[in-house]
């Protein structure tokens, strides 16, 4: 049985998460330093991404705020954000993230019974509490992103991966990548490692569900690192790199699939 995570679970794990990638961003000598994960940007131009997503969050909460239309929106989204902002001090930056950071949580924490549901990117439609799962690895991946720039570790919580993955869930049906995506049908039965986590992918004719209530029989099973794989998730780290070090293993009537799966979503 999978574990039932709370609103306060995701509470905590943001906030944890959240203050993490802030210490990590203090300590960058050169905040103009350039990214791998993200190219283009510098830290400071992903901290000012990631520094202005609590308060948006909480906009699109209470139904105001703007979002992307569609997944093919969201570089220029990101540009203009990043274009629009008001400082490049790191310091107001991340006092910035984490004073909105306890608004948006506390604001999380006093939801009644009737959790709002509200718009999000690629015209998704979320619970505003679970997409603290997708704000967690905002600030996860960006931190991996910062660290490997600047050479410092940044070992990773893998508890941190099944909230990420189930706040991805609600996004993931309108994330598709059509070239790869379209006509593909198969059912890909997916387990994270080392803890209760499972769940189905089910594609039928480029439309994907995620746990149907009647799955098909599994056309390929996948055995998963969990922070492997939301690093791959998130196209930081390659399927093939983790199959040949052992991080994740695939078998089945199909098994290849497994390899191309993550190349079926657009890029986050």
């Amino acid at each position: 049985m999978r574990t039932t995570f709370s609103r306060f679970d995701y509470i905590d794990a943001a906030r944890e998460t959240g203050t993490r990638f802030v210490d990590l961003v203090r300590t960058v000598t050169d905040p103009e330093a350039r990214l791998t994960g993200t190219p283009g940007w510098s830290v400071v131009d992903c901290l000012g991404h990631v520094a202005a997503a609590p308060a948006r969050y909480l906009e699109l909460a209470r139904g105001e705020g703007s979002y992307p239309q569609r997944p093919g929106d969201m570089p220029d989204f990101n540009a203009k954000q990043i274009a629009n902002m008001t400082t490049r001090d790191v310091w107001s930056l991340t006092d910035q993230l984490l004073d909105d950071l306890d608004r948006l949580l506390d604001a999380v924490c006093h939801f009644g019974a009737r959790v709002p549901v509200m718009d999000f990117d690629g015209g998704a439609r979320v619970r505003a509490d679970s997409a603290l799962g997708i704000l967690i690895g905002e600030f996860v991946v960006h931190g991996h992103d910062v660290a490997d720039a600047v050479g410092t570790p940044w070992p990773i919580d893998p508890t941190m991966a099944p909230l990420v993955a189930r706040g991805r869930h609600q996004v993931l049906p309108q994330w598709l990548r059509e070239s790869t995506c379209c006509g593909h049908s198969a059912t890909y039965d997916i387990r994270l490692r080392g803890c209760s986590e499972h769940f189905v992918y089910e594609f039928t004719d480029g439309r994907l569900e995620i746990d149907p209530a009647n799955p098909r029989p599994p056309d390929v099973h996948m055995s998963l690192d969990p922070v492997v794989a939301m690093l791959a998730a998130y196209g930081r780290v390659s399927p093939t790199w983790a199959a040949l070090t052992g991080r994740a293993f695939a078998w089945g009537a199909r098994p290849w699939l497994a390899a191309g799966l993550y190349g079926r979503f657009a890029p986050a």
